[in-house]
């Protein structure tokens, strides 16, 4: 599978909430920064945050990619975002953002090994 074919599987698995789909395409040892700062270290605790993400109907992720590169087994894509969900009051609200996810080739399969997700 070529890296293009790999990122939009990994971001389809987002879109359609499928957490399957999603954590295959996701490095044993990966690291994800969240919009508040927060680490998640390893696949178990990325799982664990995405199980509770996908379980929540309100938001709504849209994503243009602005750059793809591979360089050997390593390749990242940024990419340009709109977000929308609803805060805790259930008002609605949207972001714009740049994101930065990093993979490296592993057995002929692209997988995630870092996600750097930052509002700002």
């Amino acid at each position: 599978m070529d890296f293009a074919q790999a990122l939009a599987g990994h971001l389809k698995a987002i879109d359609t909430r499928d957490l399957d789909g999603f954590l295959a395409t996701v490095h044993p040892d990966a690291s994800v920064i969240l919009p508040n700062g927060t680490l998640l270290d390893g696949k178990q605790a990325i799982a664990d945050f995405h199980a509770a993400w996908f379980d929540d109907s309100d938001w709504s992720i849209r994503t243009e990619t602005v750059r793809a590169e591979t360089m050997g087994d390593a390749a990242f894509a940024v990419l340009s975002v709109l977000y929308d969900d609803l805060d805790p009051e259930g008002t609605p609200y949207q972001k714009k953002y740049y994101l930065t996810l990093y993979f490296t080739r592993r057995d002929e399969r692209w997988l995630l090994v870092h996600d750097q997700n930052t509002f700002v």
